[in-house]
């Protein structure tokens, strides 16, 4: 008996947040090691579909990085990194399209149907416009070719509209096309932002390999819960902001200027992640909210 009442109590807190958030529109980026991991997917896309169920309005942007790794690695394809983006040349460009396309994104939308949601693929060629993205030496400062890797200019977001007016699920790969229909690989981490930017949704959600912001990397205990945008500069300034870290946080305050309400930065290895943070009074990860 309580154990059942235990579940009850569960119920009621969640009451408060499930009627502020109906109606409302939340981008879940879901990548890292979750993704590896069929239980922990499976888990995932069932709670995104009884967020739907509720009535939040869910769109999905997917990463695949490790899955376009191994295809490339069996195909005898070297992969080279700098600053963070794959370089990817002609046949690198049709690898990523390929796994993304027909391996990733499917699986996604096929679990989200296995718990009784109806999702979508939506190919972020079709809806987000990009330009090439060049990089740079961290030493010398010379300019870097990087390939195809492109940087997001504008997004479409009337066939994400359409699909969530139907009630479906949109599943979003990170891929867009210049105006000359060359495609482009784009960070899954990045157009999640622009995503979120274009729809003003309520909620931009990373699912990823990290609790959230640690002040101090080496201990988990040093969560923080809450980030007001007013105190980023000097988080980047001591040094809490590094890494793959930095750009996310910087695009959660561009996500923020233009209309989301939160940002949340979630360790997407614990079942039940997206529920514990949203529907809890003290959420399991880290928030940035305007202030």
């Amino acid at each position: 008996m309580q154990e059942l009442i235990r579940k009850a109590d569960v119920l009621n807190e969640a009451l408060p947040f499930i009627q502020e958030f109906k109606n409302s529109i939340a981008v879940v980026k879901f990548g890292g090691s979750a993704m590896e991991n069929p239980e922990l997917t499976r888990k995932t896309m069932r709670d995104i579909v009884l967020l739907e169920a509720i009535g939040m309005k869910m769109v999905v942007v997917h990463g695949g990085g490790k899955a376009i790794s191994a295809r490339l690695r069996e195909l005898g394809v070297q992969t080279q990194f700098i600053n963070g983006l794959r370089v990817t040349d002609a046949d690198t460009i049709r690898v990523v399209d390929d796994v993304l396309h027909n391996n990733t994104n499917k699986s996604l939308v096929d679990g989200i149907a296995a718990s009784g949601g109806k999702g979508v693929t939506i190919s972020g060629k079709g809806i987000m416009r990009a330009e090439k993205l060049w990089s740079s030496d961290p030493e010398s400062g010379e300019k870097l070719d990087i390939g195809f890797v492109g940087k997001v200019i504008s997004v479409d977001v009337n066939p994400i509209l359409d699909a969530l007016r139907y009630k479906f699920i949109p599943v979003i790969t990170p891929l867009a096309m210049d105006f000359y229909h060359q495609p482009y690989n784009i960070n899954a981490d990045t157009a999640a932002c622009e995503i979120a930017k274009a729809l003003k949704a309520r909620k931009l959600v990373f699912l990823s390999d990290v609790p959230g912001v640690l002040r101090d990397p080496k201990d988990e205990k040093s969560l923080i819960s809450v980030i007001k945008t007013s105190e980023v500069g000097s988080l980047i300034a001591d040094k809490v902001l590094t890494g793959g870290m930095l750009p996310k946080i910087q695009s959660s305050v561009e996500a923020i200027k233009a209309g989301t309400k939160e940002v949340h930065m979630v360790d997407g290895r614990i079942p039940h992640s997206l529920l514990l943070e949203i529907f809890t009074n003290s959420g399991i990860g880290t928030e940035i909210i305007e202030g």
